[in-house]
């Protein structure tokens, strides 16, 4: 079975993207280890037969039968690109079993009754630009391509400008219905990003629902002075203040209940000896209770408004609820496995949100650690991940073989 060709299929991956010295992933939108995923994913199709297109954001599709002619087919799938120095299965995991699934259906003789879609979709993490899910976002329209051509990376590179890099017009993405009527339900299956499985000596569960989440941008100002010469008390240090709001960010989500983290902060003028007339940090907050992380933004906005700052919302998510006759349908069908919610935002999450019936499926991650290179996944729950997969696809497609 897919036991010989998993192994290889995952090799070819690990390369790409990956950083000598942490072993991390560094695979962002529109770059080059970002060529080289796709030209892998559009290799696969290839010698799979698979009719290979791409919607209007660029997010790719490949299509086992035509939904054109024979009505909206099962899409399988997740995403490729990673996290600063992320680990090797999220998202990739997803892509390779849906080829391998795919692989083990045909082997067995079986022709689905209706089409089956393999999906790479582009910027999942937004580890480039800042938006999570902006893929899936500008194909449904929840994400203005005005606003997505003019969203900047750390480097001031409009994503715009990095579509035109790409040899990609950018004046050409935005929502894409032609493609989205192709999709009857969309699959996806994923690494777990906890260890819930690992407590429940399972190796597959079936996904629930997402929590609320979102993003924003928070700007303080200071004045840029000299760290040898600038008395303490004289000083207007827009770190400083930085590190008050991430801490107090923190003390309020420990308080209501849920999670608020800044990862990633830019400072000006960044010189060592310079105190900071500028700093830049991005929040992320989300928790099972919206009322709790809307909470934290209101307690995070005081602190910011009180240092002269400003918070701008980036994104926003509210509950996302797998449908639930479907997430039944398939753990029933999967020999009764678990259902498990997550905090994790999935491209899934956004298709639900377009009126698409969606699921996901989760596999062990016995580390519990993701957007770490210390994310990782059992070969023979990959495995399980598979025929999982092969599972879903004979209960929704029927089929003959």
């Amino acid at each position: 079975m897919s036991a010989l060709t998993f192994p290889a299929m995952w090799a070819a991956l690990l390369p790409v993207g990956r950083d000598a010295g942490t072993g991390g992933y560094r695979r962002f939108a529109w770059g080059r280890a970002d060529h080289e995923l796709r030209e892998w994913f559009a290799q696969e199709a290839q010698v799979r037969g698979l009719d290979l297109t791409e919607d209007r954001m660029g997010n790719q599709w490949a299509w086992w039968g035509n939904p054109d002619r024979d009505g909206p087919g099962l899409v399988l799938g997740s995403h490729l690109d990673s996290v600063p120095d992320g680990g090797a299965y999220d998202g990739p995991l997803g892509v390779v079993s849906a080829f391998l699934a795919l692989d083990e259906l045909r082997a067995r003789g079986f022709t689905p009754d209706r089409p089956v879609g393999i999906a790479n979709f582009v910027d999942e993490e937004g580890a480039r630009f800042g938006i999570a899910l902006a893929g899936s976002r500008v194909l449904t329209g929840l994400l203005d391509p005005d606003k997505a051509r003019n969203l900047k990376d750390i480097d001031g590179v409009s994503m715009a400008d990095a579509l035109r890099a790409a040899g990609r017009d950018p004046a050409h993405i935005g929502p894409d219905p032609e493609v989205l009527a192709r999709i009857g339900t969309y699959v996806e299956l994923h690494v777990e990003q906890g260890r819930v499985l690992a407590d429940l000596d399972a190796p597959v569960a079936v996904g629930t629902d997402i929590w609320p989440h979102g993003r924003w941008r928070i700007d303080l100002p200071g004045e840029a002075n000299h760290a040898g010469t600038t008395r303490l008390d004289d000083r207007r240090d827009a770190l400083l203040e930085l590190a008050r709001v991430i801490q107090g960010a923190r003390e309020s989500a420990s308080r209501r209940g849920c999670l608020a983290t800044i990862g990633k902060v830019h400072v000006e003028p960044g010189g060592i000896n310079a105190v900071a007339s500028h700093a830049t940090g991005w929040l992320d907050a989300r928790g099972s209770n919206p009322e709790a992380v809307r909470g934290v933004i209101e307690d995070v906005t005081a602190m910011v408004t009180r240092a002269h700052g400003e918070v701008r919302e980036e994104s926003w998510t509210p509950v996302t609820t797998f449908d639930p006759a479907l997430a039944s349908r398939l753990a029933g069908a999967l020999g009764g496995i678990p259902l498990l919610g997550t905090g994790a935002g999935h491209d899934a999450g956004v298709l639900t949100q377009a009126g698409i019936p969606s699921a996901m499926l989760f596999v062990r991650n016995p580390t519990g650690v993701s957007h770490s290179p210390a994310e990782f996944a059992d070969p023979a729950d990959c495995e399980a991940g598979i025929d999982a997969l092969v599972g879903v696809v004979t209960e929704l497609c029927g089929g003959t073989s």
